[in-house]
């Protein structure tokens, strides 16, 4: 296939890429606008402009979660088209054979991988960061209840006593709390204090505390700084609290290091950045289901039977390649495994597919 023919299948990939993330980014947009804005109207301080910037600052959080759906419904679409517009018929009557013009559309999906891990990833993580501090600034002080569904329990051990801690939310990457609430315990196990904190900070050796309630003895007592010793370390801290999705790419490799040098498995962390690499090529896999069923010509159009089975597939293997990975996380499997296994066969399988039709 010539150069020519190559780089019009190529472009014509990439635009209809681009066209289905920013539909699918518009949508989103204005349903994660609207979700919000209705939890949020009631809250002193409240603005749609904050609103929308908080959305805005969510999108590229959400849109890396829908890359291999737009890499599958993008590649469908290309080669529909081409078939619609019998420029596939063309190609192969002139012996050009699906290998050939597959090429182009994988060196794109390739690329469109490639683009969202190493500029998508950091800008959604940053992003996420920021949304989450906008969004605690406008519930700060609205509730000391600590989400026990979400936010995971702490419990550190000092010389003093054992303390819990909880938190209505949690930031910066898991050093930084809202709405925390420490419960200092006695040697014998036994509640002596409660101290309910707006923000709590993790530094060297301790918890900052700001706008603090003490509850001891039955008095309740105003302060507007506290302390609570610790001997946790951040590393520790971010590998319980701190979700994977918030860490750069770029940051994950030292963050892993770190904290299995103080003996901690940081599994989610592992799992995130091997997941990470092996995105582009689920995006090449997602490419190659899309042609198993995108490119029998119709002549009354494409069979809706063949085109929904490839979109099944690919949730398919979508939802395979979250359940690999809750069991990499959980340490059932080794992280590298749970991310490529789902890749590898889903390449295997539309290799298969790809030979069996077109060599026979």
């Amino acid at each position: 296939m010539g150069w020519t023919l190559g780089r019009y299948f190529f472009f014509r990939y990439v635009s209809i890429t681009i066209w289905f993330f920013l539909g699918l980014l518009a949508l989103v947009f204005l349903i994660d606008f609207t979700e919000l804005s209705g939890r949020t109207t009631g809250l002193p301080g409240f603005t749609y402009g904050t609103a929308f910037a908080i959305s805005a600052l969510r999108m590229p959080m959400i849109m890396l979660q829908t890359v291999p759906f737009v890499g599958l419904f993008s590649a469908m679409a290309t080669l529909v088209s081409l078939n619609r517009r019998y420029e596939l018929v063309i190609a192969r009557s002139a012996g050009v054979s699906a290998w050939q013009f597959l090429f182009p559309c994988c060196v794109g999906a390739l690329i469109f991988g490639l683009l969202s891990v190493g500029v998508l990833n950091p800008i959604a993580a940053h992003g996420f960061s920021w949304s989450e501090q906008m969004e605690n600034q406008l519930r700060a002080g609205k509730s000391n209840a600590v989400a026990e569904d979400t936010t995971p329990w702490l419990r550190q051990k000092t010389n003093s006593g054992d303390t819990i801690i909880g938190a209505r939310a949690i930031l910066n990457q898991g050093l930084e709390m809202a709405d925390a609430v420490f419960f200092v315990l006695d040697q014998q196990g036994n509640i002596v204090e409660r101290k309910d904190a707006a923000r709590a900070f993790l530094r060297d050796g301790y918890w900052e505390l700001q706008d603090v309630k003490l509850f001891k003895d039955g008095n309740i007592r105003a302060e507007t700084s506290d302390r609570v010793a610790t001997n946790l370390k951040p590393e520790f801290v971010q590998e319980r609290l701190a979700r994977p999705e918030t860490i750069p790419f770029y940051d994950l490799p030292a963050k892993i290091e770190v904290a299995r040098s103080f003996g901690l498995k940081a599994n989610a962390f592992a799992m995130q950045f091997d997941s990470l690499v092996a995105l582009p090529f689920l995006l090449v896999a997602m490419t190659l289901i899309a042609a198993t069923v995108s490119m029998r010509f119709a002549r009354m159009g494409q069979s809706a039977t063949m085109i929904l089975g490839g979109v099944l597939a690919g949730f398919l293997l979508y939802v395979v390649s979250v359940l690999v990975k809750a069991f990499g996380v959980a340490g059932f499997v080794p992280t590298m495994v749970a991310a490529w296994v789902p890749v590898v066969v889903a390449m295997f399988f539309g290799v298969t597919f790809l030979l069996y039709k077109e060599d026979g």
